[in-house]
């Protein structure tokens, strides 16, 4: 709940905003009370939809908050747990009669009659001079999981529909990681490549990664975000700044596995070999990844073999996703087609094309139709080569598979602010407080939910979003998962500093990220670091979601924390992508970067003093456990090998291995507090003498084999017999070998 709830005394301004879940004061990193400004407290009920004008204004908002759940026949949706006793209230005039049915949404066959609530009176209020009553309806016991919909009538006739979503206690995917403890590889996709890669490491190199580590004993691979982002370059780096968080990038495409390449024209063939020949040989840069050059060479040939006809069953599979997706699909593809012809910057955006359903947008869905017929079909070739991955994954013997990565939020200029700006919030932006590293705070300057509007869409979007990620996933970790209990809101033209927590139904939000989590069968990872109340990780314990553990950050005053305490649910972790690789952090690459930036809060001298003793306080704590001798001097890969044994000692269920470590990279992928001084979300993989790494070498390579052997010795697990290694249930490969331009016949 708001920090400011249940305060007597207060404005008619901070009443309205506890009535809205807006904090009127929070606990500043310090430990201090701050208050909020009224001035920033207005902007962000104005965001919300209150007119807070003038004193009157916000009265009469108060006023309305407080009665309009009293005019509406139903809440605008309902989200309940298995087992518990569930009732939806009812509200009608009094002297009316209601009636109010229950189906599976899948099922509309099978409809429940609710009746009252034993022993609930009716709550009785005034409204518009009319009297109302609210009676609870009491749902059927017993409901299975899933999403349902429940229709209240009035004799009068009055109606109304919503969704029910009846949701898991807790996660039973992640009760069942408690047979064995996991490790997984942690890797940034773009930087993983082949011979066969175009610049960047794509899907077809994910499921080589999946193969490869699986069979060294891994049971997951941890990737960046895919999200979309641009449909043409340049693109945005950072993968936690996307387009959109409901569709996937088309450069993570391997073009040479699209089943119509063999049947191009002989000279559109040329192009893509000249273009295939470029690309690959990008990716022996070890300084930078060039996305953009290899996103256009891809669209260039993706645009040919969108030239050619699909086989029959190829187009009935193209034709069931289309389907499947719906209407999302149509926006986003329309945003991407409107996007191309329009650029960024065009003032249509705010005018003739600032919703799906604006004049410019609803003209463009007929005359763009072959462009939006393209990125529909782009979407579905990822999610053809997205289901390979994680078939490669179990059939490399791993338990979970693919993990993917979801951002924060998304682009306020993208496809989904675009979309779904009907349940967004508008004139404010997502960001954090000050802390001890950040004195100005961080603005992120992407859009968030509007929690009111997001559940009277029943938390379609939401949900919506989840179900696309998990379609071929083993999992998600969820970056900055507070974030579902509250977000950081700055209204536009305010400091990043001067904001406010805005409170979500986290009950719902949690609740319909585990429906679909385990209706899918996969397991939830919960980014928790930083600043997170102490309630937000009990409860996500208590679903079944898991935590974060990094083991530079997890202190017990000034000493490591003994590994044996890190929680159980839990993602342990040496680093993350926001530090350096252990070897770069060994050798204080951090320190020299920001130097060099100009991002040091102290001098370099102490900085580089507090970093050795950082460093000897945690080697002490290894050589206490064991795993290194005492008063001798040890190698870099003796000292990286021991904080593994070490980390292994936790009883984290899953143990990240992030792949610069393996290789013996030093870069770091992201300094935060820069965007064009340092090539962040730009730097390949590569060994410790900078050469860059190949997939096909990975199995071979000395470094990478012991670390791994030491892994799976901690943990007790083991490398796999490749010809035994597949978990999954066997399927039968797609290969379209037929001639596109035959006439449709059955094909196996």
């Amino acid at each position: 709940m708001p920090e400011n709830a249940g305060h007597s005394g207060e404005t008619t301004m901070q009443r309205l905003a506890t009535q809205y879940r807006v904090a009127t004061q929070y606990e500043g990193f310090d430990g201090e009370t701050v208050s909020v400004p009224e001035k920033t407290l207005r902007s962000v009920l104005t965001a919300l939809g209150a007119d807070v004008t003038d004193d009157d204004a916000a009265q009469r908002s108060l006023a309305e908050r407080e009665t309009a759940p009293w005019r509406t026949l139903l809440p605008p949706v309902l989200v309940t747990e298995v087992g518990a006793a569930a009732s939806v209230p009812v509200t009608f005039d009094d002297g009316d009669t209601v009636r109010v049915r229950l189906w599976h949404e899948d099922d509309p066959d099978e409809v429940w009659e609710l009746r009252p609530a034993q022993g609930t009176a009716p709550e009785m209020r005034r409204v518009d001079g009319t009297s109302r009553q609210r009676v609870a309806h009491a749902l059927p016991g017993g409901l299975p999981l899933g999403w349902y919909r429940l229709e209240a009538t009035t004799g009068s006739g009055e109606s109304a529909e919503i969704d029910v979503a009846v949701t898991p206690q807790r996660l039973s995917t992640t009760d069942r990681l408690r047979r064995s403890r996991h490790w997984g590889y942690m890797a940034q996709l773009y930087s993983v490549v082949s011979s066969r890669s175009w610049g960047v490491g794509d899907l077809s190199d994910l499921a080589s990664l999946a193969a490869v580590s699986g069979v060294q004993g891994a049971d997951y691979v941890l990737i960046n975000p895919l999200h979309a982002a641009e449909p043409v370059p340049p693109v945005e780096p950072s993968p936690y700044l996307p387009s959109s968080r409901r569709f996937f990038n088309p450069l993570y495409l391997r073009v040479a596995d699209v089943a119509e390449l063999p049947y191009l024209r002989p000279a559109d063939r040329e192009v893509v070999d000249r273009l295939a020949a470029i690309e690959r040989k990008a990716v022996l840069d070890p300084s930078t990844i060039d996305r953009d050059s290899a996103f256009a060479a891809k669209l260039k040939t993706l645009e040919l073999l969108y030239t050619v006809r699909r086989s029959p069953h190829r187009q009935q599979q193209l034709e069931a996703f289309v389907a499947q997706d719906g209407q999302p699909l149509q926006d986003f593809a329309l945003w991407c087609a409107l996007r191309e012809e329009l650029g960024e910057d065009s003032p249509l955006w705010e005018g003739d094309a600032a919703s799906p359903e604006s004049p410019y947008a609803r003209e463009a869905r007929s005359r763009l139709r072959h462009r939006i017929n393209f990125h529909v079909w782009l979407q579905w070739l990822l999610d053809n080569q997205l289901e390979a991955a994680q078939r490669a994954a179990h059939r490399a013997g791993m338990d979970i598979g693919v993990v993917h990565d979801l951002a924060v939020g998304v682009h306020k200029h993208g496809a989904d602010a675009w979309a779904l700006q009907d349940v967004m919030a508008q004139g404010v932006s997502v960001g954090a407080p000050a802390d001890m590293y950040n004195q100005l705070g961080q603005d992120w300057s992407q859009p968030p939910w509007d929690p009111q509007k997001l559940a009277e869409a029943g938390y379609r979007p939401w949900r919506q979003m989840m179900g696309s990620i998990f379609r071929h996933s083993g999992g998600v970790r969820i970056d900055h998962v507070a974030g579902l209990f509250r977000l950081w809101w700055i209204p536009d033209g305010n400091k990043a500093s001067d904001g406010t927590y805005v409170y979500y139904d986290h009950e719902a939000m949690v609740g319909v990220l585990a429906l679909e989590a385990e209706l899918a069968g996969v397991i939830v990872v919960g980014e928790d670091l930083g600043t997170v109340e102490d309630s937000v990780r009990e409860y996500l314990e208590g679903k079944g979601v898991l935590g974060t553990s990094i083991l530079w950050f997890e202190m017990d005053g000034d000493m490591p924390l003994d590994p044996s305490r890190y929680r159980e649910l839990c993602m342990a972790s040496v680093n993350t992508h926001d530090l350096p690789p252990t070897a770069g952090y060994l050798e204080g690459v951090q320190l020299e970067l920001r130097e060099k930036l100009g991002l040091l809060a102290r001098s370099p001298e102490e900085e580089r003093e507090d970093a050795r003793r950082q460093l000897e306080t945690f080697f002490t704590a290894v050589a206490d456990a064991g795993y290194l001798p005492h008063g001798e001097e040890s190698g870099q890969v003796e000292k990286i090998e021991a904080l593994y044994r070490y980390l292994c000692d936790a009883p984290s269920l899953l143990l990240n291995v992030p792949l610069v470590d393996a290789v013996g990279e030093k870069r770091i992928q992201n300094q935060p507090g820069t965007s064009d001084e340092y090539p962040n979300w730009r730097v390949p993989l590569a060994d410790s003498d900078g050469r860059p790494v190949m997939l096909e070498n990975l199995p071979r390579m000395e470094r990478v084999n012991k670390l791994v052997d030491v892994v799976n010795e901690a943990l007790g697990t083991h490398r796999r017999d490749p010809k035994v290694t597949s978990r999954a249930p066997k399927q039968p490969e797609h290969r379209d070998i037929a001639d596109p331009f035959r006439a449709a016949t059955p094909e196996s």
